[in-house]
């Protein structure tokens, strides 16, 4: 399979044109995975735009394409959102990475009434920092098209106004209906998804106020870092995007 990489400064372009691959991804390419003249590469710009090119030249920071083919996809519909409760270890790391691979089209960091992890001050803009490297990186692994938006950092309360007029969709145990046997509608998706400790009675009843359906996938408890992926790609199969 060819290497993918991604170039968010990449604009439309046509076969047999030439495309440099620079920066950090050109490093990566150039000198960590060592690819060579003649190999074909993958090429995208996160919006949409795919290329498969040929390599015609190498340096130590960059790779020249000559462009073979091109690819427009469209964006998904309905949006899916995660909002991930911070977790404690990799636990929330973890599952922003395999919903990426699943699809996700956009990631919040939720600040839960249980979180153990706290983003505060400086913590906040080195999490979302490294939040953001990690979907990118499974952007990459999963040769997406669409590179997925890491938005701030939120409360109940923000997660309830910055998603009004979506489907919420709040993953608790003692859910009022499984995921599997809900129907969707044509809006845009929430998985609200919370911490090690689950999610208070409080914010439950605040999920509700905002019209969030609860929902269950089962009888067994999943962690915080499955919780996510599993809920997607029940999500991917009902919607038919698998």
């Amino acid at each position: 399979m060819a290497h993918f990489y991604l170039l968010e400064t990449l604009e439309v372009t046509t076969p047999g044109s030439l495309v440099t691959l620079d920066g950090a991804e050109g490093r990566h390419a150039s000198t960590v995975s060592r690819v060579r003249v003649g190999e074909s590469l993958l090429v995208g710009n996160g919006r949409g735009l795919t290329l498969s090119g040929t390599v015609t030249d190498t340096s130590k920071d960059i790779v020249i394409l000559k462009v073979d083919s091109v690819d427009h996809a469209s964006q998904s519909s309905p949006q899916i959102t995660l909002v991930q409760a911070l977790a404690k270890t990799d636990r929330d790391e973890r599952a922003i990475e395999a919903s990426t691979e699943l699809g996700v089209d956009v990631v919040l960091a939720w600040a839960a009434e249980r979180s153990v992890s706290k983003w505060e001050g400086p913590k906040i803009e080195k999490g979302l920092a490294r939040w953001t490297a990690i979907v990118r990186e499974a952007t990459k692994q999963s040769v997406r098209p669409f590179l997925p938006v890491v938005e701030s950092h939120v409360t109940t309360a923000q997660v309830c106004t910055r998603l009004a007029g979506c489907n919420l969709l709040v993953l608790d145990p003692t859910g009022d209906v499984s995921l599997g046997s809900l129907e969707i509608d044509e809006r845009d998706i929430a998985l609200i998804v919370g911490p090690e400790g689950g999610i208070s009675p409080a914010e439950i009843s605040r999920f509700r106020e905002a019209g969030a359906t609860i929902v269950t996938m089962g009888a067994n408890i999943l962690r915080t870092s499955t919780a996510g992926p599993a809920a997607l790609a029940i999500l991917n199969a009902k919607l038919g995007r698998c």
